[in-house]
């Protein structure tokens, strides 16, 4: 795939191909309504906004509930106001996390999805840091109007992602570890504010912080040119794909165990033979890793990643 002067293997040196530049565009003045309002909800990736609140409920109805729980309580249980309010806070934090990162990415969104840049063309640069703004302040009340640790966590979740998408997201490793808090945190401020079964949430926000971790290693894979046009220092560029391929085997391993030992660490087994199940499409994520070259091959193995993640949700049934 990318090769340099020397004729050497394409996965066993870093990126250092100097890529042309791309000069972000400016937003034009003819944009409808309808356009700027499609254009923000691509922007807040309402899908996966959506499926913050699917996770967070399915987890209160199925793994956070009373020993005595029957299905008649499932209207009371997923009416409640502070679960609303808690599903709400989380939401406008990530909408206002997703902003700032397309605002700190627009040249690299260039090179890498020119055709998805949205800061700049629909939307102005402005008015996106007033929405980032304004999601975050709202955010941060509404975890506080829940309980002030509520809204301790989500001001400290806020002042985190400001942190990523300024500082660490062009650091190697550490903008991917940020971003893996930030999706097990969703799961996390459940366990802060409802006092049963912390240790299965705690769990499976393991597993969510671990398979974000790997996926977001293996978009850095997929995305290497326009990352290294613009300076970020991800772990492929610094250390090549061969070798960063050796770092996510070694993290399906510590993932893989990890969730093992907390599992036998609870007195219901149901949950070890969840995660046993789990193992199948985790090795299959493995075998289609060792063979990944192309930047279509990583976008096949960052869904796959969407499709454990979801299944690992799903799980929440037989625990």
């Amino acid at each position: 795939m990318f090769h340099n002067a020397h004729k050497t293997d394409k996965f066993d040196t870093p990126l250092t191909q100097t890529i042309p530049t791309l000069e972000p565009m400016k937003a034009s003045h003819s944009i409808t309504f309808s356009q700027f309002v499609a254009s923000l909800f691509r922007l807040i990736r309402y899908p996966n906004l959506l499926i913050i609140i699917f996770t967070q409920y399915f987890t209160r109805v199925f793994l956070i509930h009373d020993k005595s729980f029957r299905w008649r309580d499932f209207w009371e249980l997923i009416t409640e106001k502070n679960l609303a309010l808690i599903s709400l806070s989380t939401v406008l934090i990530a909408a206002a996390g997703y902003i700032i990162n397309d605002y700190y990415d627009i040249k690299i969104d260039l090179v890498n999805k020119p055709q998805r840049v949205i800061i700049g063309r629909y939307i102005k640069r402005r008015w996106a840091l007033l929405m980032n703004q304004g999601f975050n302040i709202l955010g941060v009340l509404l975890g506080f109007c829940v309980s002030k640790h509520v809204g301790l966590v989500t001001f400290l979740a806020t002042f985190s992602l400001w942190i990523y998408s300024n500082k660490l997201k062009r650091l190697a490793f550490w903008g991917n570890f940020m971003v893996a808090i930030m999706t097990a945190f969703s799961l996390l401020i459940l366990a802060v504010y409802y006092p049963g079964h912390q240790r299965e949430v705690w769990i499976y926000a393991t597993f969510s912080f671990f398979i974000t971790l790997i996926r977001e290693i293996i978009k850095d894979m997929e995305d290497v040119k326009g990352d290294a046009k613009h300076g970020c220092k991800t772990l492929p560029i610094i250390w090549g794909i061969a070798q960063t391929k050796n770092l996510m085997y070694g993290l399906i391993v510590v993932f893989v165990l990890a969730l093992f030992m907390l599992a036998t660490q609870l007195p219901d087994r149901q949950i070890l033979y969840v995660f046993t199940g789990l193992l199948f499409p985790v090795v299959f994520l493995t075998y289609k890793l060792i063979y990944a070259d192309k930047p279509s091959d990583f976008a096949f193995l960052s869904t796959a990643c969407k499709i454990i993640m979801l299944i690992g949700v799903l799980s929440m049934l037989f625990v």
